[in-house]
């Protein structure tokens, strides 16, 4: 019979010769492993290397080398005339327990930590897995509308740019990068802004940017009001910051600002979020008066309004109304949006606008998270921004996303009228869909799933005053609208006969 010792390294130990590095090596990190994991115990007696050699099938010269490196990292002591021993020769009568060394998992990585650490709730992952062909989403662009052969060229002339390097290399943040001066002319441009690179921290995400910015004003317990329904990836990073999340009531008109005056007292409230052009999920645009009136209440109150215009791009009828912040006089207004949305979502960029003193925290917050960036995407950025290419492409998915918007609600009107209930916006890639019949949005979802149309639960909203659906139409043709919507239609109908 093999001794325990073969038996451990017969099956613990293999190696591949075509890999570069050499079998020895190989030998020796697996017997290392061995060791490590408790299968050889300190004392035990290796095989001679003629015996290994033999076991290995390989030149008793590389059984050798693979003592001799083991030697010379301190994992074994070669005893002339005795044997190589591991770690400490003198313990000759080590018992090597094979049945209990659990061989199996020699190489299994360990599935659970074996220290404590902390646990977030708040943090768990919202996203789920699908094999359907079909699926709705919050509102996100099509991605087969990406410019693939356009955009391979820009990217390619922006790495041969050669400035890059110098950026690389770039020690000095006192002079304002060519992507941030391009980007405060474009927001300056288009959303009514008068900022400078100084107001200005551009990001990986909206949600970096949000997660930044909850580091800096919220602290534990502190209250932050957000509205009746809200962002649910928003609300994730207040309530991970130690936030106290309180909702106010949404009508057609936006958030319902009186409630405010009349239920919290002034210097109760750190923050306040908001989708002023979009309301998410509902879509309902803040009034202009209450625009006035909540910027007139933040400066009395003294408290933050973070204001997200996630998609502030896509306005199909009139202009989108002008953030609040570009109105702002008093630095109560935090404003985050994202630009590039026409692109492939590696190559959007977040963005920061607020008061100097606070952007320069956020940029310490931002080296720690992101020293690196992406001086590639912003170079090609800046770029597009200066040649118009991104005001072009954004007008030219503008009018696609309006025609899908438009053969939506006609599909709608055919198979959900007086089902549903919706209000067209005036932009956006989603729409609020509300049921008049209160039904299972989960036995919805499963019976949809069936028919290979999938519905995520972040998209449903059900409690004792809401049976809706926020249903993202953009990344969807005029030919999937419609058998998606002939699919729901299905759904909802066993849904309603169960």
């Amino acid at each position: 019979m093999n001794s325990p010792v073969i038996d451990i390294l017969s099956q613990l130990v293999t190696f591949d010769k075509t890999k570069v590095q050499p079998v020895y090596m190989q030998v020796a990190q697996k017997v290392i492993n061995a060791i490590q994991r408790g299968y050889l115990e300190k004392g035990t007696q290796l095989p001679g290397t003629r015996v290994l050699s033999q076991l290995l099938k390989v030149h008793r010269n590389t059984a050798v080398a693979v003592y001799d490196e083991l030697a010379s990292q301190g994992w074994v002591d070669i005893v002339a005339n005795k044997g190589t021993f591991v770690l400490i020769p003198e313990v000759l009568d080590t018992k090597i327990k094979a049945a209990t060394q659990h061989i199996h998992k020699a190489y299994a990585y360990p599935k659970v930590a074996g220290f404590p650490f902390q646990q977030s709730f708040h943090l768990s992952s919202t996203s789920e897995e699908t094999e359907a062909k079909y699926t709705i989403s919050d509102g996100k662009p099509d991605l087969r509308l990406h410019p693939v052969y356009q955009f391979s060229r820009w990217y390619s002339a922006a790495m041969k740019r050669k400035p890059l390097i110098n950026k690389w290399n770039r020690t000095s943040a006192l002079i304002p990068s060519v992507f941030s001066l391009q980007l405060c002319n474009y927001l300056n441009a288009t959303r009514g802004f008068h900022i400078k690179p100084n107001n200005l921290l551009n990001t990986r995400s909206t949600e970096m940017s949000l997660y930044i910015v909850s580091r800096l004003i919220i602290k534990q317990n502190d209250l932050v009001l957000v509205g009746q329904l809200s962002n649910y990836a928003a609300n994730m990073i207040f309530q991970q910051a130690g936030a106290t999340i309180r909702t106010i009531p949404v009508d057609d008109k936006g958030l319902d600002v009186d409630y405010i005056k009349t239920h919290f007292l002034a210097g109760s409230i750190r923050c306040l979020y908001i989708c002023a052009n979009r309301d998410y999920p509902t879509t309902v645009t803040l009034s202009a008066n209450r625009r006035l009136e909540l910027l007139q209440l933040a400066k009395v109150y003294g408290f933050a309004i973070i204001e997200d215009d996630y998609d502030y791009d896509f306005q199909f009828t009139g202009s989108a109304m002008l953030p609040m912040a570009s109105a702002d006089v008093s630095g109560m207004v935090i404003y985050l949006g994202k630009l590039g949305q026409s692109l492939f979502p590696s190559f959007h960029t977040g963005f920061v606008v607020a008061p100097e003193n606070l952007i320069t925290e956020a940029k310490n917050y931002l080296q720690l998270l992101d020293k690196q960036g992406d001086l590639i995407q912003e170079q090609m950025l800046a770029e597009l921004i200066s040649e118009g290419e991104i005001y072009r492409l954004k007008k030219k998915n503008i009018v696609t996303y309006k025609q899908r918007l438009d053969c939506l609600c006609r599909f709608l009107k055919v198979h959900f009228d007086e089902i549903i209930t919706w209000e067209k916006p005036s932009g956006g890639l989603a729409l609020w869909l509300q049921f008049t019949e209160t039904i299972s949005l989960v036995k919805l979802a499963e019976e949809a799933e069936k028919l290979d149309l999938f519905l995520p639960k972040t998209i449903l909203y059900q409690d004792k005053n809401t049976c809706a659906i926020r249903l993202g139409f953009g990344h969807l043709n005029e030919e999937e609208l419609e058998i998606v919507i002939k699919k729901l239609k299905q759904a909802y109908t066993t849904t309603l006969n169960f």
